[in-house]
């Protein structure tokens, strides 16, 4: 089909899609898991908790930070992270509504 047509889709659609695309990964999944389970900024333990490499935390992150769901402040030499309350929030409504859209009569098939 080629290049995704964002265009012809709504903004909170295509944040709804960036979101749910930088989640869907198990070790972005593990890493939002600690940062909530933590409930503070976490600065650099995460390769000890997770197992990974370095670089391949620093590449789940970036993509995590890009998404919007968590936000970086720099102390000192490292780079502190926690999950970003309001686009959390939003993601959560947007979640909610799209499962309670459904009210559960299929008929069609």
């Amino acid at each position: 089909m080629g290049l995704t047509k964002t265009a012809i889709f709504n903004d909170a659609q295509n944040r709804l899609a960036m979101q749910l695309k930088a989640i869907a990964h198990p070790a972005r999944i593990a890493i939002l898991q600690h940062l909530i389970k933590a409930n503070a900024c976490i600065c650099g333990d995460l390769v000890d908790e997770l197992g990974l490499a370095q670089a391949t935390i620093s590449q789940h992150l970036k993509e995590l930070k890009n998404a919007g769901l968590i936000q970086g402040t720099i102390e000192g030499v490292s780079v502190c992270y926690c999950i970003e309350p309001v686009a959390w929030k939003l993601l959560q409504t947007e979640i909610n509504g799209l499962f309670a859209a459904y009210k559960g009569v299929n008929t069609c098939c």
